[in-house]
C-alpha cells in the first residue's frame, strides 16, 4: 500500500512541495528572534533615511530571508493541486507551528541540570538557560500574530492567484506567481508587526506590555515589505526554473491535467 502510495508520482511531488513547504515556515519562526542589519550583511554603510519620523535603515528580522520562498512555494502548489491543496497545508502548518510552541514552553520550563546553564561560558555564553528562553520563547503576542499573517497571507495569496490565472489562462506565470505573493507579502509584513508590537500591548495584553510607537511599527514594516517586494522579483526565474523541473517529474500530459483540475478546484 505504501509503495503504491509513494510510486504515484502527483502524491509524490505533493509530499515533496509539502514538506519542503513547512519546514520552511518552521526554519523562518525560529530564525526570525534575530535582527541583523542588511547594509552590513552585503558590506555597505547603513542607510540614514527620515521615515515617519524615525532614522530608517534596513534591520530586518532573520525571517524574511525564507518567507519569500513560503510565499513562492505556495504558488508552485496551488499551480498543481488548487486551492484545497494549499488551505489543507495551511491549516496543517499552523496546527503544527501551535503546537511547536507549546513544547518550546513546556522545554523551557523544564528545571536545568546544575551544570548546564554555565556548561558554555568558555564561548561566551554566561547562562544557557536564559539564552535557551530567549531564542525559543517568542512572546505570545509575536507567537499569535506571527500565526495570523501567516494564515491571512496564504489565504488572500490563493484569492489572488486563481484570479490571475482565470484570466491569463496558461499564459503569465510570473504575473499571478509574483502578483500574488507582492501583495500577500504585504499583509504579512504589517499584521505581525502591528499585532505583536501595537495593537497586542496597547489593547489587548493585561500584562505591562508597552506599544511601540505608531510611526516606528510603520517604519520597520516599510522596511520589511520593500525587502520581501524585492525578493519577489528577484526570485520570479526560480519560478520558472521549479516550474520546469516539475514537468519533467511528472511529464507534460499528468502536468497537464493536474492544473486544469486545480483551476476548477475553489473552496
Amino acid at each position: 500500500m505504501i509503495h503504491n502510495i509513494i510510486k504515484d508520482k502527483s502524491t509524490k511531488l505533493f509530499i515533496f512541495l509539502g514538506g519542503f513547504f513547512i519546514a520552511n515556515a518552521f526554519i523562518a519562526e525560529v530564525i526570525g528572534v534575530k535582527i541583523f542589519s542588511l547594509e552590513k550583511t552585503i558590506g555597505i554603510t547603513p542607510f540614514q533615511i527620515p521615515l515617519f519620523g524615525n532614522v530608517f535603515s534596513f534591520n530586518l528580522t532573520a525571517g524574511v530571508l525564507l518567507w519569500p520562498v513560503v510565499f513562492i512555494m505556495t504558488d508552485i502548489i496551488n499551480e498543481y493541486y488548487g486551492e484545497r491543496g494549499v488551505r489543507f497545508l495551511s491549516y496543517l502548518t499552523v496546527t503544527l507551528l501551535a503546537y511547536a510552541f507549546a513544547m518550546y514552553y513546556l522545554a523551557i520550563h523544564l528545571v536545568p541540570a546544575d551544570w548546564w546553564p554555565g556548561s558554555k561560558t568558555a564561548q561566551g555564553v554566561n547562562d544557557m538557560q536564559s539564552a535557551y528562553a530567549q531564542v525559543f520563547g517568542q512572546g505570545i503576542a509575536i507567537i499569535l500574530g506571527s500565526l495570523i499573517a501567516f494564515l491571512v497571507g496564504q489565504v488572500v495569496d490563493v484569492v489572488i492567484f486563481h484570479k490571475i490565472k482565470k484570466w491569463s489562462g496558461e499564459k503569465y506565470i510570473w504575473l499571478r506567481s509574483t502578483g500574488s505573493t507582492v501583495v500577500s507579502q504585504f499583509i504579512d509584513s504589517f499584521v505581525v508587526l502591528f499585532f505583536a508590537f501595537y495593537l497586542y500591548p496597547a489593547y489587548i495584553s493585561d500584562a505591562n506590555g508597552k506599544a511601540w510607537a505608531f510611526s516606528l511599527v510603520m517604519s520597520i514594516c516599510i522596511g520589511n515589505y520593500i525587502y520581501k517586494f524585492l525578493m519577489a522579483v528577484v526570485l520570479t526565474p526560480v519560478i520558472y526554473w521549479v516550474h520546469h523541473l516539475i514537468e519533467g517529474f511528472l511529464g507534460h500530459e499528468l502536468a497537464t491535467q493536474m492544473k486544469k483540475a486545480a483551476l476548477k478546484d475553489e473552496v
